[in-house]
């Protein structure tokens, strides 16, 4: 965020805060004091007051040398995952899915310029980094991502288009506005998304919106395989029908319920 643009109410401290936590993730469980300092571009002084007051507060632990947080940093998240509903609400169908297609399958939202995992049934593991519920990955190189950026409100699709950074994440991932643009265009059509090796080499999945009772994409749900075992035919003619059947399971709930997505 730019400074300039800062509300008067904004807390620098609580957003250097959460930043320090951020830090930390699959690839850097322990830090030092310095790799902190630079991941969030603090100065030592800066970072050492911030990780002692995580310390004191119990989401950090230090032996002296490296820094980690501990599980209590989970009561962060857990308010806003327990009080999901959609995710409970669809998880028998991505069960009943797997079980049918023999392939893992997510539900996902968008949260920013990321989708965000809020649920997941695994069958095997096809990527290189694990994904749990709560993974986030770039929403311009993911079916789910796409499936839900197609079905924005015109203003809204094009201003996170502007912004966003499209970043190489393998040699095939869309990184030109103009193709990304004419692929949502493609996608809000077809009804459907699919992103052959954009997100990681091998990975190839298909995706489906979810919408509300008023019509509206709330969620996006896939079907994630492996490029040397499935192909792009056997992906749209194998996969696509139980995916969208799926998705319009998980819609008729949310249509009797009205509950919604986060």
């Amino acid at each position: 965020m730019n400074p300039a643009d800062r509300a008067p109410h904004f807390v620098r401290s609580f957003e250097r805060g959460l930043a320090v936590i951020r830090s930390f993730d699959a690839e850097h469980p322990a830090r030092t004091l310095s790799e902190v300092a630079r991941a969030c571009d603090l100065t030592r002084a800066a970072a050492r007051r911030l990780l002692l007051t995580l310390a004191d507060l119990g989401y950090v632990h230090t032996d002296g040398r490296l820094f980690r947080l501990t599980p209590r940093v989970l009561e962060l998240g857990y308010a806003y995952l327990a009080g999901l509903t959609l995710p409970q609400l669809a998880e028998p169908h991505l069960d009943q899915l797997v079980a049918q297609v023999r392939e893992s399958s997510s539900l996902c939202v968008l949260d920013g310029d990321d989708i965000v995992y809020v649920a997941r049934v695994p069958t095997r593991r096809i990527m290189s980094a694990a994904i749990t519920v709560g993974t986030r990955f770039p929403a311009h190189a993911t079916s789910v991502g796409r499936v839900i950026l197609a079905h924005l409100p015109d203003a809204e699709r094009e201003a996170r288009l502007d912004r966003a950074e499209l970043r190489p994440l393998t040699g095939r991932t869309l990184t030109s506005r103009d193709a990304l643009r004419a692929e949502l265009d493609r996608v809000r059509r077809q009804g459907h998304a699919l992103v052959d090796q954009e997100l990681e080499e091998g990975l190839r999945s298909i995706a489906a919106p979810v919408r509300d009772r008023d019509g509206t994409v709330v969620a996006a749900v896939n079907i994630a395989v492996h490029a040397g075992r499935t192909s792009l035919t056997a992906l749209r003619r194998d996969l696509l029908p139980p995916l969208l059947a799926a998705a319009s399971r998980i819609e008729a709930d949310l249509r009797v319920t009205d509950r919604r997505a986060p």
